[in-house]
């Protein structure tokens, strides 16, 4: 009985991370369609991607043969081809998840295309369509899913071409998308187009990384003691003492540890220079820390 109520628990809470994770993917792929349809298609921003081939295809079409391609018909009409080249080279380790979040994304681009959209200005579209499609990509990737497009590609790719990593193989292929949106919209929304990608890629890496950056600490002080004491009184933090030896001296000498916010940094160091002036400190960044306190 005990068995069955542990096994009941499991599932559970299976079930609630998988809910979770939907939502998650619903919500960033909600913010990824406003982000490319509020900024990037009006201003023809390609910052790579099948959505990025899409507003090419979708100019292109229009300007030069008069035939309407929806973005959202054009994602579409990419990736159905990649799915099925996806099943068939990788079979059962293809992702429902990314397969969910293409075709929210196809959805997601039809409705939003609906709103109307002013144009504004190439800086603004490109820093404001950046963060939300930053965001919206972090919330997809952190529930472990993609939005499908030059991601299966390069996966594909990497099937026959084992040198090359997957990254690589993406690299080369969005950089072939930008260039062609530096040929077909000109070199001034190619290059805010590269802003696009540069604030993307920090807000994507800020969600994925954890924002909450922290400063470890290593002291090394004759008064290591003290220093320790005192900073587990005044700032709350814990430390550790490691043990260490100086290569020059040749004395056995203990090593301090300790992890603090970054607005404690500067009081931590006035501290340690009020005890010890002769005390050598390293101070370096912690993109993420986990457990107490933190």
């Amino acid at each position: 009985m005990k068995r069955e109520r542990v096994r009941v628990r499991v599932e559970k809470i299976k079930l609630e991370k998988i809910i979770k994770e939907y939502i998650y993917i619903i919500i960033g792929t909600t913010l990824l369609a406003l982000g490319i349809t509020l900024f990037y298609e009006p201003d023809d921003l390609v910052t790579g991607g099948v959505v990025g081939l899409g507003i090419i295809v979708k100019s292109v079409a229009e300007h030069n043969f008069g035939i309407q391609m929806p973005l959202w018909l054009n994602n579409l009409l990419f990736n159905i081809p990649l799915f099925i080249a996806a099943i068939i080279v990788k079979g059962k380790r293809f992702g429902v998840k990314s397969l969910f979040a293409t075709i929210y994304l196809t959805v997601a681009l039809y409705y939003t295309s609906l709103i109307y959209v002013p144009k504004y200005d190439l800086l603004i579209s490109s820093i404001y369509g950046g963060v939300l499609t930053g965001i919206g990509l972090g919330m997809v990737f952190g529930a472990y899913g993609t939005t499908g497009g030059t991601d299966m590609l390069a996966s594909i790719v990497n099937y026959y071409i084992r040198g090359a990593t997957v990254g690589k193989i993406l690299f080369y292929i969005d950089g072939i998308i930008i260039a062609m949106g530096f040929w077909v919209f000109g070199i001034e929304k190619g290059l805010y187009a590269i802003i696009a990608v540069f604030v993307t890629t920090k807000v994507l890496d800020g969600m994925l990384e954890g924002v909450k950056f922290a400063k470890a600490v290593y002291i090394v002080s004759e008064q290591a003691d003290e220093i320790g004491h005192i900073i587990l009184k005044k700032l709350g933090r814990g430390v550790t003492v490691l043990s260490g030896r100086g290569m020059y001296s040749n004395k056995d000498k203990n090593v301090l540890f300790c992890v603090v916010g970054k607005r404690q940094i500067v009081k931590l160091k006035d501290m340690i220079q009020g005890i010890d002036q002769k005390a050598f400190v390293v101070v370096y960044d912690a993109r993420e820390v986990l457990g107490e306190g933190f």
